[in-house]
Formats: structure tokens, sequence, C-alpha cells
């Protein structure tokens, strides 16, 4: 360690300012501020790592980390090394700095009785950093296998999968039925939380190192699967969790609704310079979210730059604590009062508020939400409680409740794979299907979850591929598929 007092020297957790509200809502970028000071403040709060005997912050990261590793090698400002450190566990920190919740900040020791070490923001500085010294260059494999593999999916988990088995010396090809590489990354993630250009900068050393890419080929239509698997020594299926959870109550046909991520989906194309004919906009309207995650968060953002006349927020449950309860102790990741930078900028959130109908005009158009307060059941259950309607102007709603799971109509009915009660893709603990060759990772086999999660599956996902191909890998097996059980 650079000061093993670090940590008492330097109690207070810094992190980069947002711009003001008034100015970023005036475009799509960066919501953070660029510091006159650079990175230096960085050095500074990586001296707070503990260096615990047991760094819980590795096991709180499903990627396995190495952060007590790379903070001292910051605070020591030796920053080649430690982007060395970082990427031996993670692919694209750029992607995890940026949009991760960091499970690693509230397993740090230090957070059992201080602030906890900003490991976001000095994992993304790193990375920041080693980009603009010319530390970040292509990998390419000494060798290649004469073996191939195609890569179903350009999110983290494929994108991972694909990196890690180009390094391996496989023929990598990684197909995307939209226009351009990055699933949901590139599509679902607004530009004020990740602007493109750091996909595209990393898809540039992937091409360099040999991965080939095909976008706008959609698998199972364009190409069937079977032809796919007959093409291919193995084949990788990262599709993530893109089935919407719907709400289904009276009025749900009324024309104003619509499902959170093909608004955001469509503002992305816009931002990317696209034409979007018809365009869903909250300009002028009074909007409605339903549901408190990471993508309603996203739709507030969107639509205050959109202008809106107002937004509002339902989440059925209570409105969490701002500190630590008692029955979530440190290490485990709480459910707390969070306030995001969409947040931050505007709307009103209402919590105990469950939607009991959707109110139109004559017209056919979405007017109002009808809600209730949430009565919470002794047997746990949740339902609108009686004589507490009322009603909620709206002129555009957004159902943001998550995802159900990935779209398997064209991959089952060509390839006879196996879906699981939950309905993902089914697999083994290696990430196999019960089709020869077919692996699954991400969230098609998991479920809607983390991009470190994704990341972690992708690459363990490849490790398993490497032996299935070679008989035996050296790549890294961060983790194990959750599973249910599958024939062999």
């Amino acid at each position: 360690m650079a000061d093993p007092r670090g940590f008492l020297k330097v109690r207070e957790r810094e992190t980069p300012a947002y711009r003001p509200v008034e100015v970023r809502l005036l475009d799509f970028k960066d919501v953070q501020a660029k510091r006159v000071d650079g990175s230096a403040y960085v050095k500074v709060q990586a001296s707070r790592c503990m260096d615990c005997g047991i760094p819980f912050c590795n096991q709180g990261c499903p990627l396995g980390n190495l952060i007590p590793d790379w903070n001292d090698l910051v605070s020591q400002d030796q920053w080649e090394l430690a982007a060395q450190r970082l990427h031996a566990t993670n692919n694209f920190p750029e992607f995890t700095g940026r949009v991760c919740p960091a499970p690693c900040e509230t397993s740090c020791v230090l957070g059992i009785n201080q602030p906890a070490v900003t490991i976001k923001n000095i994992e993304v500085t790193i990375i920041d950093e080693a980009f603009d010294r010319g530390y970040v260059a292509p990998q390419i494999p000494q060798r290649l296998t004469g073996q191939t593999v195609a890569v179903v999916g350009s999110g983290p988990a494929g994108l991972a999968a694909a990196q890690q088995l180009t390094r391996a010396g496989h023929t990598v090809v990684v197909y995307e039925r939209d226009p351009l590489i990055g699933g949901l990354l590139r599509y679902g993630i607004p530009d004020f939380k990740l602007e493109k250009w750091h996909i595209d900068r990393r898809l540039a050393q992937m091409e360099a190192e040999g991965t080939r890419f095909r976008p706008g080929v959609e698998i199972g239509t364009d190409i069937s699967w079977e032809d796919l698997r007959d093409r291919f020594d193995a084949v990788v299926v990262c599709v993530g969790a893109t089935v919407p959870r719907d709400l289904a109550l009276p009025g749900r046909e009324l024309n104003g609704i619509h499902y959170a991520m093909d608004y955001l989906v469509q503002q992305n194309h816009v931002s990317n310079g696209e034409t979007m004919d018809n365009q869903t906009l909250a300009t002028g309207k009074n909007v409605i979210v339903i549901g408190g995650g990471d993508t309603g968060s996203d739709c507030i953002g969107t639509a205050l730059r959109q202008q809106a006349a107002s937004v509002t927020t339902l989440a059925i449950g209570k409105k969490p604590p701002l500190d630590r309860p008692g029955n979530q102790p440190w290490p485990t990741h709480p459910n707390l009062f969070e306030v995001s930078s969409s947040h931050a900028e505007g709307g009103e959130r209402a919590y105990l508020a469950s939607t009991v109908e959707f109110v139109g005009d004559p017209n056919g158009n979405v007017t109002a939400l009808k809600v209730a307060t949430t009565e919470y059941l002794s047997d746990g259950r949740r339902v609108p409680q009686q004589g507490t309607e009322r009603e909620i102007p709206a002129d555009l709603v957004l159902i943001a409740m998550g995802f159900v799971g990935p779209e398997t109509a064209s991959f089952t009915s060509q390839s006879r794979a196996e879906v699981t009660e939950r309905g993902v893709l089914a697999r083994r603990d290696d990430f196999s299907t019960t089709l020869p060759g077919v692996f699954v990772a991400g969230d098609a086999g998991r479920g809607q979850s983390l991009i470190v999660w994704a990341i972690a599956e992708g690459r363990a996902a490849a490790a398993s591929v490497d032996t299935y191909l070679q008989g035996a890998t050296e790549l890294a097996v961060p983790v194990a598929a959750n599973t249910q059980a599958l024939r062999p």
C-alpha cells in the first residue's frame, strides 16, 4: 500500500460533479462535468482503500475484479499497471464504470463505518486514462485454431465472449439484428449515461484483434439456427432478455401507452443521427413512468430532455430507506433510496401507487391513470386499497416494469432447444445446452440482470466453448451459470 493509513487521513468520499441541470437538459451528452484537475483527485480517493485481508469488494463483483490491486497502483500513479490489472478480469470497464450499480461498493469494508471507496469512479478513470495514454492496444492471437464460433447478440455478454474467444485463436463472427453493434448498450442506454463513441472505440480494438461483426442480420430469419450450427463449430447465444413485462389492466389498448424500452430505443436511433418516422415524443405531455428502476430513470431523463410538461414515476412498493436496513446487513447489496442524475433533473416520484386502470377519451387516447394506495396483505401480496382511487393526468405512459425473458420462438422451433419454467433458455452449469456445441450466456439464460453479470457470463461461457473445441482452456472462468436441471 502507498499509505496504510490512507483511509484514516482521507475520510471524505469525492466523485465527479454533474453538469448544471439547466445545461445538461439541453442535450443528450454525458451528464458528468469534466474536472479541471483531471484524474489527480482519483489518486487521493484510491488511497482510501484499506487493502483488506479479505476484500469483500472482490466478492461483491461477479467479475471478481482485483479492486485493492488497482486501487493501490492508482494511488502510486502507476496507471498502465492499474489498467492491466483492471483488464485481467473485465473486458469493458468503460461500460461497467458508467452504467453498473456498483455492488462492489456496498461490499466495501470501509463502508461499515465510513463512506465506501469510490470504486466505480476509480475504475472508469483508469480505463479512460489508459485509452488517453495509449495503453489499450489490440491483443492479436499468436496462432489460429482453425475453428469457428458464431456469437448471436452483441450486448455485453456477446462482446465479452467474442473477445475472449478471438484472443484464444478462434475465428469469431458476431451477429446482430440491429443496424449497429452494441445491443442494448447502444440502443437501450441513453447517451447521457453512455456516449456511444465508447462502444465504437472498443469495437475498433476487437476488429483489429480479428473479431468479425455482421450487423443487420437476424438469426432465425435471415439465417436459420440450423444453418448457423452447420456453418460454425460452436454457437454462443447472447440475445438478452428483451421481452418486456406488461401491465394488463383495463384501457391497456389506448393510444399513448408504450413499453419504456421501445421509447428509449427510438431516441437512441435519433441521437445517432438516424431518421425516425413517427417517433414517440414527450414534448408538452404529462408523462407517467410505471416502474422505479434504471430503465424508468432513463425514461425520466429522456422525457425531460424532450421538454415534457410533467414527469411522474409510480412505484407500487414502499419508499426505500435512506440507510441500510437491519435485514440487509453489510456486505449484502441493500435496497436504498437512490437519486440518479435523471431524478435530480426533475419530475415527481410516487410510492405505494398501484395502477388500477388506464383512462382514455372517446378517440382512444390515454388521458389519465387511475391509481390507488398499495395495501400489503398478511400473505405478502400487494393490492390496491379500496376507496383510495384517484386519477393522475397522462398523455404518455411508459411501462418500465422490467423484462420477463428472451425472445425464444425461432430458436426453439428451429433447433429444439429447451426453455425453463422461468422462460429463459435452459443450460448447464458450464453454459452448454442439450444441443451439441451450443452455449447460452447473459440474460438469455439468466434473466434480466446487471451488466457485470453479463460480462462475467460471457467470459465464463467463452472458457467452456474453448474447452469444448480444444479439450482444455486457459481462459478465465469467473462464474458458473445459474441453471435449472437439464437432461444430460
